[in-house]
Parts: C-alpha cells; structure tokens; sequence
C-alpha cells in the first residue's frame, strides 16, 4: 500500500495548508481518510478525483470532513459529470459516486451542514453514503479496514487498513486522548500515524488530545516499527516535537508533511 499525506493540520490550517486527508492506494484501489479544510485541492494534484474508490472517516469534527463539500459541488455540477456534452467534455450517464464510509450520523450531520445554505441532499446525490460500527470491518478492493472507537470530544474511531495482497499494516490513531485502547490497537503495525496535537496536556484535565512525547510513548507500548507525527500546527516547532517522541518512542520518528510519500 502507498499513503500520500495529503494534509496534516490541526483544526485550523497550516499556512498553504490543509487539515486531516490521507490518500492511500493498493493497485488501482483508493481510498481518501478524512477529508478536511483543503484537502479536495489537494487530492486533485494526486489523484482524479471521479476515480477514488472511497472516503473513510474518522470521526465526524470540521477538520476531518469539511471539504466534502467542495467534493461534493464538483461530483454534481462539474462539466465532465454532465449528461450533455460540454466543452471538451463527451457527457455521461453514469457519473462517479464514490463511496463514503463514515460513523454513526454521518448523513444526518452532512445534510444539516449542507442544507444550511443549499439543498440537503447534496451529500446524498454525489456520494454513497455508508455508516459503520465498532464492528464494522469495511472492504474497499483490496484493502481491509478495522475500527476502534478512542476516547474523543466526539465519538471517534482509530482506522487500522491492511492490503490482501499481502503488504504490511497501516495504523492511523485519528484524533484520541492518552488511551490504553490506542496502544493495543496499534499492534506492531508498520507504520504507525499518530497525532501530536498539544505543547502540554490539556490545562481543564478533560483530554481529547496527546503531545507528541505522549505519542512516542503510545507507539512504542504498541511496539509500532515506524512512526509519523500528524495532527500537529506548523506553529509549533517541529524539531522540538520530533525530538519529544523520538525520547518516549526510542526509535525513528518523522514529522508528517504534505506530499510525502510512504510504502506500507
């Protein structure tokens, strides 16, 4: 499996930023995970976007979902989606619906954002919306997908993928507070992308986030073989970050940057 971080962001972006999306691709299979602030454009500089599979989502906060409306505009009113020929484009009768595979109230939370300015069922026409559980094992071509709910603001699912063409294991911990359920989903997994969010542990006691040495020490209790931060502002400094995990972890750790590339 090849994974494209596609954004890295917090709730709000880094400067040309974008937040939560990553493109992973086994073969011809694809799948988005998450899709926040920015990411559609980034997408579209990696993939054509009437040719992805699939969207996963972790959980249903702004960062990790809003640019399924930009998605969603382009998938019903872009002339190549069209059933009439329109310049350059031939017109057809089976435009793309890519799935989207999200938790609990996903079609419900879209079409209210939606229908607060436009029609509601946008999200409905240009995706085929699926809602998952805990015990959801999602299939999307090759790739197989596990789920954990994690301890959030909002409910909230760790997504571990792995390929039946026999590649390694990708664990993504999406948004989480320290949680003994993140280390034993993590698993051994073969890369392991962690979210870094916090200089310091949240000042209420109500966590919903990790700082980075938290993160170090999340991925080596899951004995994870390599690590990338994400989730994190570029208003921190991220040496100083990578530097903290790296002391917990005891092994290598990247910070995750747009456009970088990893083989699973």
């Amino acid at each position: 499996m090849r994974l494209t971080v596609l954004g890295k962001s917090p709730a709000w972006q880094d400067a040309g930023g974008a937040c939560s999306g990553y493109l992973l691709e086994d073969g011809d299979c694809s799948v988005l995970i998450d899709c926040g602030n920015g990411v559609f454009s980034k997408l579209r500089q990696f993939r054509d976007y009437t040719r992805l599979d699939a969207i996963l989502l972790s959980h249903l906060h702004a960062d990790h979902f809003l640019d399924l409306i930009p998605y969603a505009y382009a998938l019903t009113y872009a002339p190549r989606q069209q059933p009439v020929a329109v310049a350059r484009w031939p017109g057809t009768q089976h435009p793309a619906r890519p799935r989207l595979i999200g938790p609990p109230k996903t079609a419900e939370t879209l079409r209210q954002i939606v229908g607060s300015w436009g029609p509601p069922d946008l999200i409905d026409n240009a995706f085929a919306i699926e809602e998952y559980d805990e015990a959801s094992k999602p299939e999307v071509g090759s790739i197989r997908f596990d789920l954990r709910l994690v301890p959030h603001f909002q409910e909230t699912y760790a997504i571990r993928a792995q390929s039946t063409n026999g590649s390694g294991k990708l664990v993504y911990g999406a948004d989480h507070a320290p949680s003994e359920v993140v280390v034993d989903f993590i698993d051994g997994a073969d890369l392991l992308l962690i979210e870094a969010t916090l200089p310091r542990p949240e000042r209420t006691g109500v966590r919903g986030h990790v700082t980075p040495r938290e993160a170090g020490d999340h991925a080596k209790r899951g004995r994870a073989q390599r690590v990338v931060l994400t989730h994190i502002s570029d208003e921190l400094d991220q040496l100083w970050a990578v530097n903290e995990a790296r002391s917990a972890f005891g092994g290598p750790v990247e910070m995750a940057r747009e456009g970088a590339v990893y083989e699973v």
